[in-house]
């Protein structure tokens, strides 16, 4: 385990971080990084169990899934995304997200 997905794990375990889902997500894109794509979109699905509002991660699972082959995955993270960061206002992650589900069909 890389030390930075090892202090994240401690943080999340600890109940303790400053920003859980920010700590949650940045495990999920460690795992990413490290090209555990499986264990990576766990991590996402686990992250919005905890914070659905959390707009950063559709995006981000919503590739992971893509890069898996998983389209249909992608696209209900994409479409799910979309719909909140519409309710959050967040024009770039909308726009963002729109592009996506365009680019898998």
């Amino acid at each position: 385990m890389s030390k930075r997905l090892e202090a994240l794990q401690k943080m999340i375990d600890s109940g303790k971080a400053p920003d859980m889902s920010f700590a949650r997500y940045a495990f999920a894109m460690e795992l990413k990084t490290l090209g555990r794509l499986d264990e990576s979109l766990v991590a996402f699905d686990v992250l919005k169990t905890h914070d659905a509002a959390y707009v950063a991660q559709y995006l981000m699972a919503g590739g992971v899934a893509q890069s898996l082959g998983k389209i249909d995955i992608a696209r209900g993270w994409f479409e799910e995304g979309i719909t909140r960061a519409k309710a959050k206002g967040d024009g770039h992650a909308l726009s963002e997200l729109q592009q996506a589900l365009a680019a898998v069909g």
